[in-house]
């Protein structure tokens, strides 16, 4: 049940899939506050991602290792560059990240510095490659059939739900006979479209299971703070208030399936009325339009957006 009526605003942060070659460039050659955040992000990894970010090409990109810090690096950028260009308080009500953006969440809301997210990030993005490369697999959007049907055409194929974007748009994953087999099994049943994902594994589902291990040590190893606001969890669809409750979701988060559209209709039910998408691409503000169709979206993710925003701000 909603806790109050007042309006209220929250960032969202785009996940893997939304990288494209070119991103980011026009925020680092006219934001210093966005150029620092994507030099740090070189100087984590020792090497320079903005190179491949900005020239590409596109397969080297698309590789987790890669797309994952180069989103970050985007997002952050992104909001570090609204900060340096508003004269007003751009701290959120909520903030929230689909997959991978949750992680920006956590600079956002104070649980970790910049360079910690990034250093998460680069850690979480080497373990998820090595378990694409020990268990390969892919991901497809189904479109047009409910959570039921998609349920049972996993459980028939040996697939995975990964993501409920929307009620109409899902994600399955799997290893690749068994992802084209749950892909027919729906198509079969009424499935309008089965697209593709643009990743290099199966996330959240067991073929992560590889990585999960490792994770936990890198994430018991962190010092989280308590979050400065809520942060809507991945895997509950619920406010993370604490830094402990933030260190759980994470662990959870990597083979578990992203309750996107139950966390954007808590949001909104409890009074958030706009929607911030942070980063490259749109495709989440498109989600929220299907989930939450009075509220409103704005997209921030190169320079030219950033001082839209500010100038309305």
């Amino acid at each position: 049940m909603p806790v109050d009526t007042q309006e209220k605003f929250a960032f969202i942060f785009p996940g893997q899939a939304s990288q494209a070659v070119g991103m980011g460039k026009g925020l680092y050659q006219n934001s210093i506050a966005a150029r620092e955040v994507f030099e740090e992000i070189d100087d984590v990894l020792g090497r320079r991602l903005t190179d491949v970010m900005f020239e590409g090409p596109a397969d080297k990109l698309t590789r987790t290792e890669n797309a994952q810090p180069a989103i970050t690096a985007v997002s952050l950028a992104a909001w570090k560059a609204m900060e340096e260009a508003a004269n007003c308080m751009l701290l959120p009500s909520m903030t929230t990240g689909h997959s991978l953006g949750e992680y920006s969440s956590l600079a956002v809301a104070g649980v970790l510095s910049i360079e910690g997210t990034v250093k998460l990030v680069v850690e979480r993005g080497r373990l998820m490659q090595f378990a694409c490369d020990e268990r390969p697999g892919g991901m497809a959007a189904i479109i047009g059939i409910d959570e039921q049907t998609i349920e049972e055409v996993c459980r028939e194929a040996g697939a995975y739900i990964s993501n409920i974007n929307t009620s109409q748009q899902i994600i399955i994953s799997g290893d690749h006979q068994r992802l084209a087999r749950a892909i027919d099994l729906a198509s079969a049943r009424g499935a309008k479209r089965a697209i593709p994902l643009a990743v290099n594994g199966a996330f959240h589902s067991g073929l992560m299971d590889p990585a999960q291990s490792s994770l936990n040590d890198v994430l018991d190893s962190l010092e989280f703070a308590d979050p400065d606001v809520p942060i809507i969890g991945n895997v509950t669809a619920q406010p993370l208030s604490t830094a402990d409750e933030v260190r759980s979701e994470l662990k959870m988060q990597l083979q578990s399936c992203v309750q996107w559209n139950n966390s954007i209709s808590y949001m909104h039910e409890n009074g958030v009325n706009e929607f911030v998408e942070i980063g490259p691409g749109n495709v989440l503000s498109g989600m929220v339009k299907r989930i939450a169709p009075s509220a409103k979206t704005t997209s921030v993710g190169d320079f030219e957006s950033v001082q839209s925003y500010a100038a309305g701000c």
